[in-house]
């Protein structure tokens, strides 16, 4: 089995090397281990026991997962999260006790489908814009080859190839807005403990709820968002799953219509 590209039978046939690899298995662990690093930096800061030693002991070990250790934890555990633990552990037994401190399983799961969303759609929206410019290149070569305009399904005017390929353009300009709003829109769960309320960091931190603020904001920072969502529960808010399939779903919209435009085109 391949831990590089996730594994599913359509994956061959459909899926480029570049989105196969993002939502790969290696990518997925590697991010989880990048955010324990982030946790225990930003705990380190904001005045917990945790040293450099052990923060350098996790950063040396974020990619050489060992895959079928965490497996056999996960046979033996029956849960993914705490398998992983184990196996960082095992890695660098002497940061073994700061791992995934204050956290919940979710903050592994969810902020790393956050930021895999995120890389998933900056490469959508890198292939939306080669598409764009490699169809002004037709439209300006074909802006005078005559072809027919439809109404109903039937032709009702001239116009001409290079005009039909300016309504496909538009359609995913359009379409890359919507990418665009979506991924400034995009937040970090961050912080946020068991069921969203923070408790066990208001723990660690006797209380402080300055300090869970802070541990907040520097978390969200440190995976690159601007900030976090301002509430959640248990999971970031599952509408942000609707929304970015609601703009896949635009630019198979868009797909369709020019594919349709072209079949129509070819048989006349």
């Amino acid at each position: 089995m391949s831990y590089d590209e996730y594994q599913n039978p359509l994956n061959s046939r459909y899926a480029s090397t570049e989105m196969s690899h993002l939502w790969g298995p290696q990518r997925k662990f590697s991010t989880w281990r990048r955010l324990w690093v982030a946790l225990a930096e930003a705990e380190a800061e904001l005045g917990l026991d945790i040293t450099a030693a052990q923060i350098e002991s996790l950063r040396a070990h974020l990619d050489d997962i060992d895959f079928t250790a965490a497996e056999a934890y996960e046979r033996k555990l029956r849960h993914d999260v705490m398998a992983h633990v184990h196996a960082y552990g095992d890695a660098c037994p002497d940061a073994r006790a700061i791992i995934h401190l204050g956290a919940t399983s979710c903050y592994v799961t969810d902020n790393t489908d956050l930021i895999l969303l995120r890389e998933a759609l900056q490469l959508v929206r890198k292939r939306v814009a080669h598409v764009i410019l490699a169809l002004g290149d037709f439209a300006r070569e074909h802006r005078d080859l005559p072809c027919l305009a439809f109404t109903h399904m039937q032709p009702a005017q001239p116009t001409t190839m290079g005009k039909r390929a300016t309504l496909w353009i538009q359609d995913l300009v359009l379409d890359l807005d919507e990418l665009d709003h979506r991924l400034s829109a995009l937040r970090a769960r961050s912080v946020k403990g068991t069921t969203g309320t923070q408790a066990s960091f208001l723990k660690l931190f006797h209380g402080n709820s300055a300090k869970v603020q802070q541990l907040e904001d520097l978390v969200a920072k440190k995976l690159g968002f601007s900030s976090a969502y301002a509430v959640t529960g248990q999971t970031y808010p599952r509408k942000i799953d609707g929304q970015v399939l609601d703009v896949l779903s635009g630019i198979a919209q868009t797909a369709h219509k020019t594919a349709t435009d072209l079949r129509l085109l070819a048989h006349r």
